[in-house]
């Protein structure tokens, strides 16, 4: 073979395989456009997962799969939307509620995702990306044999609530006005609290309007939710206070899904429009 053809051969085989890494890297870039990208610089998704912490507990929001270590529910579902446009795994962690943000101070996991309400005295502590807002609900034996239309009715009687949550804030707030204080009954979770109403224990539970409203359907007819949904507020991802870049990702992530009509069909799904960020 000609010295010169052999020259130009070589030239164009080099050529071509440039040309097919060129390719292959530009491809690669564009996956991760579709995914989402934006995880470099995030030091939490640098492995490639997004550690989750939620109390599993507490339904239509975050639950186990009857019978199962799967985990369900409104919180779930957005948790991987969000992962997913990130591109990147998921993992969850259960946690019981009134332990939840000292185990995300600590780093036990990236992000909390578990129907917190946005406080000031929470947000002193970690930071918050809004994602829907959620009003205080009140479970009662059906026929509501007490009356009870809102929370100044709860005065006197005793009211079945969990540990930590904001509803604790909100009775205990409402006993500066109460005649004859609310007797606040605190338990671990919600499910044992309504539980007490059932069994009589308890005049009433208190919880964020969605769950009541769950629990009172899933009653077997035996307690029933007051049509009153008390001071919505918003619900946050929390992270800790120094994880910025991950609390830009998310909220970038958050609004992708919003803008895509993901987040709507997953608020639909669960027939929860109404909690629609505001």
């Amino acid at each position: 073979m000609p010295r010169l053809f052999r020259t130009v051969l070589t030239l164009c085989i080099v050529a071509l395989a440039a040309a097919f890494v060129f390719a292959a890297c530009n491809d690669d870039d564009d996956g991760g456009d579709d995914n989402g990208g934006g995880v470099s610089g995030v030091p939490e998704l640098e492995d490639g997962v997004l550690n989750v912490g939620s109390d599993i507990a507490y339904a239509p929001f975050e639950f186990y799969e009857e019978g199962t270590t799967t985990p369900d529910g409104l919180d779930i579902d957005l948790a991987e939307a969000i992962a997913a446009q990130l591109g990147v795994e998921i993992e969850f962690l259960n946690i019981g509620f009134d332990g939840i943000i000292p185990s995300l101070d600590v780093g036990d996991f990236d992000v909390l995702i578990s129907a917190m309400t946005i406080t000031d005295e929470r947000s002193e502590v970690i930071d918050f990306v809004p994602y829907i807002t959620v009003g205080t609900g009140i479970v009662v034996p059906a026929g509501n044999p007490d009356g009870i239309t809102g929370v100044a009715d709860l005065c006197g009687k005793t009211v079945a609530v969990q540990i930590g949550t904001i509803q604790v804030d909100i009775l205990e707030a409402q006993n500066a006005s109460c005649a004859e204080e609310i007797n606040i009954v605190i338990f671990d979770t919600n499910p044992v609290a309504v539980e007490d109403v059932r069994t009589g224990g308890s005049d009433a539970n208190f919880s964020d309007f969605p769950v009541a409203a769950e629990d009172a359907a899933l009653s077997d007819g035996t307690l029933e939710v007051v049509d009153t949904q008390i001071d919505p507020e918003p619900y946050g991802l929390g992270v800790r206070k120094t994880s910025s870049e991950l609390k830009t990702a998310l909220a970038d992530a958050l609004q992708a899904i919003i803008d895509n009509g993901i987040y709507a069909g997953i608020l639909a799904d669960w027939g929860l429009e109404a909690v629609a960020l505001q």
